[in-house]
């Protein structure tokens, strides 16, 4: 894996690269939308972009497809330089967040017509769409129009064309954007699963922190043009770069604080005023003001009563309490400092009542300090 940002550099693609972007930049008139990019995308993995609106990430995709011509920099595309190549002569197709159906075509020529383009013979068409179509679960609806279709039919029509002429690499832009949330869970593990079966390489753009975390092998974090960390879902979420990408893949509470003693095994004291200290374990530790974060579902709520020895305890009163369904929501104001709190709904877990005082404790591995 290879990705770099902010001043690193790269010297062409490596073997098992599907997509290398090489010191990629992107302008429209003064406004500089992606001001460097560096970014390799192994072959076979599903890559997902993530970041708010505005971060790059739809503008690097279109850059990859060939609908946008980098200002500066180079896209490589298995190996070749696709800079300046149309984006029909790179091989890969794109799925989009409105379909881009054919309204007038039924749902066997929609899929067929990157095959007609690409000039395939009827014997080659017939099989490839009816496998498509398999694929998708819309077998028996080839004559069907796109006005005849739910929304969700409709996507499964728009992913079986962008599959049907066994394109290298799949360009995905926020195309669950206009489901309702049941069906777009759904169409994930649906997508998931064909990505897998073909091997295909997918980039794909979304906002969605849950789609990111379920669908991707790697997840690429985005603001303002530029990468703020590059990781599996798991060690991004546990071990986030910075507090940017805590605060935007999933919640976390942010404990500003003083490192006042970091030992060599990376363990700390920290002060959070009002006589709060934190005690805990972290490799990118060093002394001075730094930014803690503890994820809500990483902290335990106990009984003032309780003692463990094995778990540092904080005081704290129960400030709220919210049911959510599978969970419990609890803020705790510890010291100066609120905290918010997810527990799940097991039924055999204790719930403190509001105003009550509680116990409140992480493990030293639930804390990431952030020093940037």
């Amino acid at each position: 894996m290879l990705a770099l940002t902010r001043g690193d550099t790269m010297s062409g693609p490596s073997a098992g690269s599907a997509v290398h972007i090489e010191g990629v930049s992107k302008s429209y008139g003064d406004f500089l939308a992606v001001p460097g990019l560096d970014l390799e995308v192994r072959s076979g993995e599903f890559l997902t972009l993530l970041g708010p609106s505005g971060s790059g990430k739809t503008t690097t995709l279109m850059m990859i497809a060939g609908f946008e011509t980098p200002s500066a920099g180079k896209v490589f595309i298995n190996g070749k330089d696709c800079t300046q190549i149309p984006p029909y002569r790179r091989n890969l197709s794109m799925v989009f967040q409105n379909y881009a159906l054919f309204p007038h075509r039924s749902v066997a020529r929609n899929v067929a017509f990157p095959l007609e383009m690409r000039r395939r013979s009827a014997s080659e068409i017939e099989p490839a769409v009816a496998e498509a179509l398999a694929m998708v679960r819309l077998t028996g609806l080839e004559n069907r129009l796109p006005t005849q279709l739910s929304g969700g039919q409709q996507q499964r029509v728009a992913l079986a064309r962008a599959i049907g002429f066994g394109p290298s690499i799949l360009l995905m832009d926020e195309p669950l954007g206009a489901l309702d949330k049941n069906l777009r869970e759904q169409v994930q593990i649906e997508i998931k699963e064909i990505q897998r079966r073909l091997g295909v390489t997918v980039v794909y753009v979304t906002h969605d922190q849950h789609e990111a975390l379920t669908m991707s092998d790697r997840i690429v974090v985005m603001n303002q043009g530029r990468i703020e960390q590059i990781a599996s879902p798991e060690t991004m979420y546990q071990s986030p770069a910075n507090r940017f990408v805590a605060g935007f893949l999933g919640a976390s509470n942010f404990i500003e604080v003083n490192l006042d003693e970091v030992k060599a095994d990376g363990a700390f004291v920290a002060s959070a005023g009002e006589g709060l200290t934190i005690r805990g374990r972290s490799g990118r530790a060093r002394t001075g003001r730094a930014t803690i974060a503890v994820r809500p579902e990483r902290i335990a709520l106990f009984p003032v009563a309780t003692e463990n020895a094995g778990l540092e305890m904080h005081r704290g009163t129960v400030t709220s309490a919210v049911f959510t369904g599978d969970s419990l929501s609890y803020s705790v104001r510890v010291g100066r400092i609120d905290l918010s709190v997810k527990v799940p709904n097991t039924g055999r877990v204790y719930r403190p009542a509001v105003d009550e005082e509680v116990n409140v404790s992480w493990s030293d591995e639930d804390l990431s300090v952030l020093t940037e």
